[in-house]
């Protein structure tokens, strides 16, 4: 079982980087980073199409990562 949750969370944690680094950004270069709009067109863009499910994705990911970590922390503290 416990095998089981580290391969898990291993997995869960690659697949949430992946997540992160495959979004598009809303803003790029020095410029998106201190709140300018500059080239980028600025302001907010819905996400849409695989965006949108990319994020969702993420999300999930994420969650069931927090989740496989607090069942880990807990077994750990029962055995």
């Amino acid at each position: 079982m416990k095998v089981f949750i580290v391969v898990a969370q291993d997995v869960l944690a690659i697949l949430v980087m992946l997540g992160i680094l495959l979004q598009t950004p809303k803003a790029t270069g020095l410029g998106g980073t201190i709140g300018g709009s500059g080239d980028s067109g600025g302001g907010y863009r819905r996400r849409r199409g695989i965006e949108a499910s990319l994020l969702r994705l993420t999300v999930v990911f994420t969650l069931v990562f927090v989740a496989v970590s607090l069942l880990s922390t807990i077994s750990t503290y029962r055995s």
